[in-house]
């Protein structure tokens, strides 16, 4: 059983390095987007492809830090996640990313309809609807699963206690 689990955890940071790897990918793309409109003619152009960088860099934080979660969690803690306070705390790392980089995805399409296609508005609009949507549900989800954790408080012990393997 411990070679399966290796060859999982082998696999969790596998994964991570390619994570990490698109996220690298990202950044240099967004580099270069932001140089050539900061060398070129400053301009209303110019804007859209910053606006655009912004845009990868959100989707290269997201991938950055489902990397830095997949190593901490899989390879690093090697936690069982059925716990309620493990399940939050990862959910919780996971969602904040991602709400932050739709929100940011969502800005930059609005940017975007708004300069080149009015039309395509209210996609952008749908897009943040439905990032206000999941930072509500992830409220309520945080909300529920405090009431399970007070059911099990000795897990919050063993999750901050497992919190010292990250920092040493």
């Amino acid at each position: 059983m411990k070679q399966v689990i290796t060859v999982f955890r082998v696999i969790h940071g596998l994964m991570a390095l390619f994570f990490a790897c698109a996220a690298l990918m990202l950044i240099v793309i967004a580099a270069r987007m932001g140089w050539l409109a900061f060398i070129g003619s400053l301009d209303q152009a110019a804007a859209q492809h910053i606006i655009e960088a912004v845009g990868l860099l959100a989707a290269a934080v997201v991938a950055l830090q489902i990397a830095e979660t997949i190593v901490e969690e899989e390879v690093v803690r090697d936690a069982d996640i059925s716990a309620p306070t493990r399940v939050r705390r990862f959910l919780s790392r996971f969602f904040v990313v991602v709400i932050v980089a739709l929100a940011i995805e969502g800005l930059v399409a609005t940017f975007k309809a708004l300069h080149e296609a009015p039309e395509q508005l209210p996609y952008a609009a749908s897009i943040l609807v439905a990032t206000a949507f999941l930072l509500a549900a992830w409220g309520v989800f945080i909300h529920l699963n405090r009431s399970a954790e007070e059911l099990e408080p000795e897990a919050m012990e063993d999750a901050k206690n497992e919190d010292h393997k990250l920092k040493g």
